[in-house]
């Protein structure tokens, strides 16, 4: 029959375990995080340009689908145009600066 102080010592033993754990992760993971954040960042910039490539001049095989993205994108264009190296908006009648 087990008493209360199996329990607490069976409790102590889960909660060191669950720590373990998480370090063992967190060492596994830490040095593929920088290159993970970069590839989704390449991906969502990508994603940017095909969303607005239409209101820059260049022809978007899909814009009839992108078209309703827009509004949802407008807040992060700002920052995204910036990211690529443009100072100001490169739309002509989009002003964002």
């Amino acid at each position: 029959m087990r008493d209360a102080r199996d329990d607490a010592l069976a409790q102590r033993w889960r909660r060191w375990l669950g720590r373990a754990r998480h370090f063992a992760e967190e060492a596994y993971s830490a040095p593929y995080r920088g290159a993970i954040a970069r590839a989704r960042r390449d991906e969502d910039d990508l994603f940017m340009l095909l969303v607005f490539s239409e209101l820059m001049g260049m022809p978007n095989p899909v814009g009839y689908y992108t078209l309703e993205l827009q509004p949802l994108l407008m807040e992060r264009f700002h920052d995204w145009h910036q990211r690529m190296g443009m100072e100001r908006s490169p739309l002509d009648d989009f002003r964002c600066c």
